[in-house]
């Protein structure tokens, strides 16, 4: 019996997907519960399964093309089927049977190099497959890498695609390209430019064509969407650092101690906003046609560069969440997006996001709505300046503080004093016990 293998509902708001890489091949006997093929979506990379035990008899859509909910990927026979290797070797022992009708000398030739072959892919097969990345396993297996040889720094040792990097990078230069000695020294110059076409756009022999990835692409379309349907403004503001800075100081280790993570900037950044919306409700808010949905919760975006982009999984509640507790849950989603593992249930809602370039070193910059929310705060780093403060100029940690909002329903008014707000409750942090 036929069984089609068609793309699963992928959860809210994902209606297609790009096919990754099929984990077997065409043939191979496959068990219920195994993964067949990786597929790829705007938010996370998931995997399509057999229904139950049988055989893979045909592949109909190939790795790079986008598909639908619903779509048929291939076939499943029910029942038992040999294994990739048997099913390798019967394609071959065809081939050698229809060459040696024809000129059996030849053929014996063919057949014993075929062996050959064949011996060797089952050897390779019966090595355990590396862990790795959708992105590394790609990238991987275009530069003809063997993932096995490749450390890797992700959890459980799994591989990253800067692992990859790496790898390439040390390959080139531990093996710099040279002219082969028997090439003559006419053609080891540089080679003639042929006619060029009239099409071809000169210095196009140095550049590559590079598919972007679905989330990619969704990130652009994103973008640019959040920039047409919405009245974006920014406003800055500075705050200074040095009470922060000096509490964390004074309670790293007891803290890492105690609960076991570190103390980071970003469950104060996080109180802090709570604490602005809270004031402010407006910017925690959608706009759904001709109404504002204000929302009566704190699930606050956390973005994060990933390796194929960024995303922004969500903290829950956050308001009702310790520092400590905020602190555990950005740690396990960075590390989930670090190691592709993130479900589409950590990436969907949220009401308001944080969004840290600081870490990258930016000094400001004007992030971008992250639609339908009306609100987005942006961290920045932290650079030593001269500040007045009493009369006296004296060197502090500033950072500069940037809020992207909607002017349609948050009037610059609620988006300075927003800022304020964060500034008021960041500079004197004894207040976040206080007020919240």
């Amino acid at each position: 019996m036929s069984i089609a293998i068609t793309v699963p509902e992928m959860g809210e708001s994902v209606v297609e997907a790009t096919v990754g890489r099929w984990l077997v091949e065409t043939g191979a006997s496959v068990k219920a519960g195994q993964p067949l093929v990786e597929l790829e979506t705007d938010k996370v990379d998931l995997e399509v399964s057999a229904e139950r035990d049988g055989v893979l008899s045909e592949i109909l859509v190939e790795a790079g093309t986008d598909v639908q909910i619903g779509d048929v990927l291939g076939k499943l026979e029910a029942g038992q089927g040999g294994s990739a290797e048997e099913a390798s070797e019967k394609k071959e022992t065809k081939k050698a049977d229809t060459a040696q009708a024809e000129k059996d000398n030849s053929a014996k030739t063919k057949k014993d190099g075929e062996e050959s072959d064949s011996a060797q892919a089952e050897a390779s097969d019966d090595e355990p497959e590396a862990k790795a990345t959708p992105v590394a396993r790609r990238m991987a297996e275009d530069a003809g890498m063997d993932l096995s040889q490749i450390s890797g720094s992700g959890s459980g040792g799994r591989v990253t695609k800067e692992d990859v990097e790496k790898a390439l990078a040390s390959q080139k230069e531990a093996a710099p390209e040279k002219p082969s000695p028997s090439t003559p020294a006419s053609q080891q110059s540089s080679p003639t430019p042929s006619a060029a076409s009239p099409f071809t756009r000169p210095g196009a022999e140095r550049e590559e064509r590079v598919k972007l990835s679905r989330r990619r692409r969704t990130i652009a379309q994103r973008l640019v969407e959040a920039q047409h349907n919405a009245a974006m403004l920014t406003t800055f503001n500075e705050v200074d650092m040095s009470a922060v800075m000096d509490l964390r100081k004074r309670r790293r280790d007891s803290f890492e101690k105690e609960y076991g993570v570190r103390l980071g900037f970003m469950s104060f950044f996080t109180k802090a906003a709570i604490g602005g919306l809270r004031a402010f409700p407006q910017l925690n808010a959608e706009i759904d046609g001709d109404e504002m949905i204000l929302k009566h919760y704190y699930d606050i975006g956390i973005a994060v560069g990933a390796e194929e982009g960024l995303v922004v999984p969500v903290v829950r509640d956050a308001d009702r969440m310790s520092f400590a507790e905020i602190e555990q849950a950005i740690r396990e989603l960075a590390q989930k997006s670090q190691d592709g593992t993130l479900a589409l249930s950590d990436l969907q809602g949220g009401s308001f996001t944080i969004t840290n370039g600081g870490v990258f070193g930016s000094m400001l910059s004007t992030p971008i709505l992250n639609a339908p929310q009306v609100g987005i705060l942006g961290l920045h780093k932290i650079e030593e300046r001269p500040v007045v403060v009493n009369g006296e100029i004296v060197i502090r940690p500033m950072m500069y503080l940037a809020l992207s909002y909607d002017h349609r329903i948050v009037d610059g008014r609620e988006a300075v004093q927003f800022l304020v707000k964060i500034k008021e409750l960041i500079e004197d942090p004894e207040r976040m016990l206080l007020e919240m």
